[in-house]
């Protein structure tokens, strides 16, 4: 396998509406899925999309740890033509971060619990259930099939900051449900 380069914030490719599979079969698409995984594992990161390693094609590929999804781990996952539905209007705000943007995390409102499907790299349909972290990472990278990053969503700009800063935000919030 490979390791691919990961685009960064500014490049277009990013910003482009990614196109649908035709042949889930393709072995370069199994190739690239791979590739994927293992640039996701490499960087590290618990979500990658096709266009942020500069290919236009609408392929996530998502692993949850149990130890950041509250005990439900999600082994490596590829998810092929992705479709998304929120199961109620609930919604979360949680930190995200991302391979795209380096040092930054931000807080983002994402739907509670959501129902994707797909096709895996085994050619077979993929329909689950999530919520709490499992649903962020997979709105996370499906919003990049979109071309919309996780700052496109912020409701505040006071919400973003450099990973290493962002404990006071976090703070400022707690003070302020405290009060």
């Amino acid at each position: 396998m490979a390791l691919l380069k990961i685009a960064r914030m500014g490049h277009p490719v990013l910003r482009a509406k990614a196109e649908p599979v035709r042949d889930p079969a393709d072995p370069e698409i199994r190739r690239l899925a791979a590739d994927m995984i293992d640039t996701m594992l490499d960087a590290p990161g618990v979500g990658l999309a096709a266009p942020q390693v500069h290919q236009g094609l609408r392929i996530i590929v998502i692993r949850v740890p149990a130890d950041r999804s509250g005990g439900e781990s999600v082994p490596d996952t590829v998810l092929i033509n992705p479709e998304i539905e929120p199961l109620g209007d609930e919604m979360e705000l949680g930190w995200e971060g991302c391979l795209s943007i380096p040092g930054l995390r931000g807080l983002v409102p994402r739907h509670s619990r959501i129902r994707y499907r797909g096709i895996g790299a085994d050619g077979e349909p993929v329909e689950r259930e999530a919520e709490g972290f499992h649903a962020r990472v997979v709105q996370h990278e499906v919003d990049h099939l979109d071309g919309v990053l996780y700052i496109d969503r912020i409701p505040d700009l006071r919400l973003l900051a450099f990973n290493e800063e962002s404990h006071h935000i976090a703070a400022a919030l707690a003070a302020q449900q405290e009060g």
